[in-house]
């Protein structure tokens, strides 16, 4: 069964992109942890991080960075850190969270931030402007 990103990637499902390429894409998480929380995958499905093949691994990571720098930007914040859990999803992917101090960064259930469908398109249009 394919995963919900998968289901993302093939537009079975609507996200608010931010930016995408042959082999990733970017999106903002529908339960944000910080304003501006985004994701960054891998198109192919590949459960575990470790599992995907050097050559995509070392693009995501490269890919991530062009994000968050974009992100950054855009997104009033002391830094962009990035993590990786891996189990809420089963498909690759990494976090890019903005943040001021570690508070923002400890994962709890559900959303931290609450944002209307306007708000997040409004957000990831933002974001997007930044990515270059």
């Amino acid at each position: 069964m394919p995963s919900i990103f998968t289901k993302i990637v093939n537009g079975e499902i609507p996200c608010h992109k931010i930016a995408e390429t042959d082999d990733y894409l970017a999106f903002l998480d529908v339960r944000p942890q910080t304003y501006g929380h985004t994701l960054c995958i891998t198109k192919q499905e590949i459960d575990y991080i470790f599992d995907v093949d050097d050559e995509l691994y070392a693009g995501l990571w490269l890919f991530a960075k062009i994000v968050a720098k974009g992100v950054k930007k855009a997104v009033p914040c002391k830094r962009v850190c990035i993590v990786v859990i891996g189990d809420e999803v089963p498909h690759t992917h990494v976090h890019l969270l903005p943040f001021n101090s570690m508070e923002d960064v400890t994962f709890s259930r559900g959303a931290k931030v609450n944002l209307s469908q306007e708000e997040m398109a409004a957000l990831a249009e933002k974001i997007a402007a930044e990515v270059v």
